[in-house]
């Protein structure tokens, strides 16, 4: 009998050991690269200043709408940066985009379908009005004692966020269809990371001046760098 219970234990223990060698590491098998997209717009900066007539000492007595926003060397903030066509399951992360004076912050949030957190850091009322097509509109008051809504957005696509009680408030909820994609800062840079290696299109979306996209070989465990041009329509 024992030597039979060692014999079966001898077996399963090759077997145990043949599978962890058959399952290789995670980062080996995704295999992908970063990718650094500078964004750049060799236009003027579109960014409205407007005198506020309520809540102004929570929001001031002006208010910045910025549409287009120029940093140094030309690059361009709050530009969605993704892998054209790319495959991936979503992060499970949640995301959040805050109200805080009087303002959404950040402008742009990008996010796979899932549950985004909508703050209000500023305690007073807000009302959240949401602009889409394939996923249901949002309309709903935010009074000063409720600090989080969390919402869900299951569809791709570029959301519209506005505040009805403060008309200059506009903020966008990008919903990626996969992992690879990253928000330009105020420098116009984004980065992609673990993107799939070789020949891949990256696309870049603004929401003044739509989309361009440009050819990239992505580089396994590697940064790549790609700098795209976007102009006024």
């Amino acid at each position: 009998m024992m030597r039979k219970a060692l014999a079966g234990f001898a077996a399963v223990a090759l077997m145990a050991g043949t599978a962890w060698v058959a399952a290789p590491p995670f980062a080996d098998a995704q295999g992908g690269g970063t990718v650094e997209v500078e964004v750049k717009y060799s236009g003027a900066a579109d960014v409205q200043t407007l005198k506020v007539n309520k809540d102004t000492e929570q929001c001031g007595k002006e208010a910045k709408v910025e549409n287009i926003v120029v940093g140094g060397n030309k690059g361009l903030a709050n530009a969605v940066a993704s892998i054209a066509g790319a495959k991936g399951q979503p992060t499970g992360k949640k995301a959040a985009i805050d109200q805080k004076g009087c303002k959404f912050v950040p402008h742009v949030i990008a996010t796979t379908p899932g549950e985004v957190d909508i703050l209000n850091s500023d305690g007073i009322l807000h009302n959240i009005h949401t602009y889409s097509t394939a996923n249901p509109s949002i309309n709903k008051a935010q009074p000063k004692f409720k600090k989080t809504m969390t919402e869900k957005f299951e569809k791709p696509e570029f959301i519209k966020v506005t505040c009805d009680v403060h008309s200059w408030m506009l903020g966008w909820i990008a919903v990626m269809p996969h992992p690879y994609f990253g928000v330009t800062n105020e420098s116009g840079v984004a980065k992609i990371e673990n993107a799939p290696a070789g020949k891949q299109t990256v696309e870049v979306w603004h929401e003044k001046l739509g989309k361009v996209t440009k050819d990239v070989e992505v580089k396994p465990g590697a940064t790549t760098k790609v700098t795209v041009e976007m102009v006024k329509k």
